[in-house]
């Protein structure tokens, strides 16, 4: 499970240090894809192949939304190993989605990890903290 919030900086190569209290459970790979509301997704490898699987159970293929999706979340995705370091090279059109440059926001999110540009998750977060009685009305049915 990855919680938390980590500041680090994508260096001018494009490399980004994972967080090293993950170092060992990301050490076999990982895979980095867009995720939604404009930040990157990182997966362990053994979590892709679990969630891809369900995702191609789930996913119509006959539904064009369902074929958007797929595109947009598969087409964007590279497996990556960290080097020795705890480094993975996050691809430039993958940081062009997410606007990341210099500093970044690293975040756990339960089975994934994901990398927001600060700004970003600022205001996402005082969007959501702002709603967060609401949002978990909503869900209540099912956490409860």
């Amino acid at each position: 499970m990855f919680l938390g919030e980590h500041s680090y900086t994508l260096d001018n190569k494009g490399r980004l240090t994972l967080p090293a209290k993950y170092r060992d459970d990301l050490a076999q790979g990982v895979v980095i894809t867009r995720g939604l509301d404009h930040c990157l997704f990182v997966f362990r490898f053994e979590d892709w192949k679990r969630y891809t699987k369900i995702l191609g159970e789930q996913l119509p293929f006959t539904s064009k939304e369902a074929r958007q999706f797929a595109r947009f979340f598969f087409a964007g995705a590279v497996d990556v190993i960290p080097d020795r370091q705890g480094r993975v090279l996050v691809p430039e059109y993958l940081r062009e989605h997410a606007d990341l440059d210099g500093e970044v926001m690293i975040i756990g999110a339960n089975n994934r990890l994901e990398v927001w540009k600060p700004e970003r998750w600022q205001q996402n977060l005082s969007e959501v903290s702002a709603d967060a009685e609401t949002i978990a009305e909503h869900f209540s049915t099912i956490i409860f």
